[in-house]
């Protein structure tokens, strides 16, 4: 029933009126709800010429109301008028963008193969859901379908069956259309259907085998591997293939005409993987924010087994699923720490089961069968259990940022504290001494170290600098202490691993998320140069040093690197406003720097004279580094709240 304050929406059959350009083009003209011009002339900049039919005045054809296609059901409608070009999501605008050609770029509206012809046809895909939900399908399920809550829209269903629950998820038909001819030539002129040669799509695959996929394992590898060795790449889903290279991505993601949201899913969170400063809408937050979306737009948030089983979703795509969710989960949970964002995910509306190795290896273990088994890492089951670690710390690291930074948090208590400390003391952690390891294993065992390390100071440091409810006013200042040694210590492990990655010849093989990690301990080491000796404070900038040198390193093939590189030399000058700015320049490789070399700057900024604002540690006047507004940033919260005077991620 519509609301009292909105008009009853009508329902009418497809309008024949459409301007010129848009039935020479055969794409679905607005004019019907925006009049003339339609939004496609508009885009275009070509005049909007309209031939009237059987006595129909331009007068008739403004807001008349015109379908279109909806993201959360399979056809609703929408009575508001289409906005104007410039006020649309950033996707389509951005791919009005794209091209220099204007009359062939995406269309605002869709195409007409994509709407359904007649009311019959939308009725259709309510028996098809109902069909689906009562486990008599007529067609083929292959695309996920959540129905909701109580209030979900099957849930007339649930009055006819009182005495059994109906599933939640279960499978309907993927109604597949095609693209028109001009979306084809667009696409076709940006690239998307010329593959790169055969040795490059293998160094592609093999890079993203090994660099991508034991962290964030998005897609299903066996059936990648098995177009690429067969010689059918191009029958493989086009959209992912691209995300995987990440090369015109953007243009198919836009324009490809992808209806399989699971797909969309994947390429979402494939794209979010990688830090870009060119193209504001293709940041790592907005393609993991698309990626949730999707994610519970389909249900994924929710386990499938929790109402009654569905044998039509097999274990395989259950297992995907999960893998699905708690990927979109623990990027959540990381940006939301780097970026400074609030969370986007509520464990609380979620009841998917924390994954298990094996959700890892579901798609491996038939690439022995294919002869494949050597194209991804010898250990992946290693890898697995890595992963599954991460998943373990990121839900105890959106604890943290819920206790010490939410906006609207209430202090928390000093039993709350104690408690969380002793979930984060618990957490399961990689055997940084287990030997017999191979390069890959080495490196993805102190990545999970680098990201402990992160989530320790992440919790400690706020507590240096205030108490929580309930402490012994006698106690504080000792209790605060202990928080700074510890956050302390936990930037100093972070240094270690660096020199184990480094010794080892492993930082090669750090992905755009190695960068970040560095950066709570960097904050530490800079924070701890206000106080002490002279000695003290060498020693402290020297630290930060080192993480210096490994951005320096990792800024070869990261821009994020390279930008929080220029952000800590700038911070340590207002400190010490004699470091140079050599730092900023293309030096020498790290390993080719003498250790006296390295030195020389902390040795030339601690001469006796030199030194200013000496504090104790244990003082009361420890705190925030006072000077201008860039030390209050890097001191804040978020890792990367300076990030956004940037602009660029």
């Amino acid at each position: 029933m519509a609301p009292a304050n909105q008009t009853p929406r009508t329902r009418r059959h497809r309008s024949a009126v459409a301007c010129q350009g848009c039935r020479q083009r055969k794409v679905r003209c607005s004019i019907t709800v925006t009049g003339v011009p339609c939004v496609g002339c508009v885009q275009d900049g070509s005049q909007c010429v309209v031939n009237a039919k059987k006595g129909k005045t331009a007068n008739q054809i403004n807001h008349t109301g015109s379908p279109w296609a909806s993201q959360s059901l399979p056809v609703t409608r929408r009575s508001n008028p289409i906005p104007e070009v410039s006020s649309l999501d950033p996707l389509s605008a951005a791919a009005s963008r794209m091209g220099s050609e204007p009359a062939t770029s995406r269309s605002v509206v869709a195409d007409e193969a994509s709407l359904p012809d007649n009311p019959e046809d939308e009725e259709r895909n309510g028996l098809e859901i109902a069909s689906a939900a009562l486990g008599r399908p007529e067609k083929t399920g292959e695309v996920p379908f959540y129905a909701g809550g109580q209030t979900g829209p099957t849930s007339a269903l649930d009055i006819c069956f009182t005495e059994q629950s109906l599933p939640r998820h279960f499978l309907i038909p993927l109604h597949r259309t095609s693209l028109s001819e001009e979306n084809k030539e667009f696409l076709r002129r940006k690239g998307v259907y010329t593959l790169p040669g055969r040795n490059a799509c293998e160094s592609l695959i093999e890079a993203y085998l090994l660099n991508v996929h034991p962290i964030l394992p998005v897609i299903e590898a066996d059936l990648l591997l098995s177009h690429h060795q067969t010689g059918q790449l191009e029958r493989y889903n086009i959209l992912l293939l691209w995300s995987l290279f990440f090369v015109a991505v953007n243009c198919m993601y836009e324009n490809g005409n992808e209806r399989n949201k699971i797909v969309l899913l994947q390429a979402s969170l494939l794209m979010g993987f990688w830090h870009s400063e060119i193209d504001e809408h293709a940041q790592p937050w907005y393609w993991t924010g698309s990626a949730i979306s999707h994610c519970q737009i389909l249900g994924l948030h929710r386990d499938p087994g929790t109402s009654t089983y569905n044998p039509h979703i097999t274990d395989r795509q259950r297992a995907l699923w999960r893998r699905l969710w708690w990927c979109c989960f623990f990027r959540d949970r990381w940006l939301g720490l780097t970026l400074g964002r609030p969370l986007r995910i509520n464990l609380n509306d979620s009841d998917v089961p924390m994954p298990l190795v094996g959700d890892m290896l579901f798609d491996i273990e038939s690439l022995g069968e294919l002869g494949l088994a050597d194209r991804l890492p010898s250990d992946m089951p290693r890898l697995s259990e890595y992963w599954v670690m991460l998943i373990e710390m990121s839900r105890q690291l959106g604890d943290v940022l819920v206790m010490n930074f939410q906006a609207a948090r209430p202090r928390g208590t000093l039993d709350d504290v104690k408690m969380l400390e002793g979930n984060l003391l618990r957490c399961r952690l990689p055997d940084l001494y287990e030997g017999g390891l191979t390069r890959i294993s080495r490196f993805y065992s102190n990545h999970v170290h680098l990201h402990y390390q992160a989530l320790l100071i992440t919790f400690y440091r706020p507590w240096g600098m205030e108490s929580p409810d309930g402490i012994d006013p006698g106690t504080k200042e000792d209790w605060k202490e202990r928080m700074r040694l510890k956050a302390d210590h936990a930037a100093s492990q972070t240094n270690e691993i660096l020199d184990r990655l480094v010794q080892d010849g492993l930082i090669g093989l750090a992905g755009p998320m190695t960068p970040p990690l560095l950066v709570p301990a960097m904050q530490t080491h800079l924070l701890q140069c206000k106080c002490g000796d002279p000695l003290a404070k060498r020693i402290r900038l020297n630290k930060l040093e080192v993480c210096m040198l490994v951005m320096e390193e990792l800024q070869k093939t990261y821009t994020v690197a390279s930008v929080y590189r220029g952000i800590f030399t700038k911070a340590i000058q207002q400190v010490f406003p004699d470091y140079p700015d050599r730092a900023m320049r293309t030096s020498c490789p790290p390993a080719s720097i003498p250790v006296s070399q390295a030195e020389e700057p902390a040795r030339r900024l601690f001469n006796e004279g030199e030194v200013s604002g000496a504090g104790q540690i244990g003082g009361s006047d420890f705190g925030v580094l006072d000077g201008d507004d860039l030390m209050a940033a890097l001191m804040d919260a978020s890792v990367f709240d300076f990030w956004q005077a940037c602009n660029q991620v």
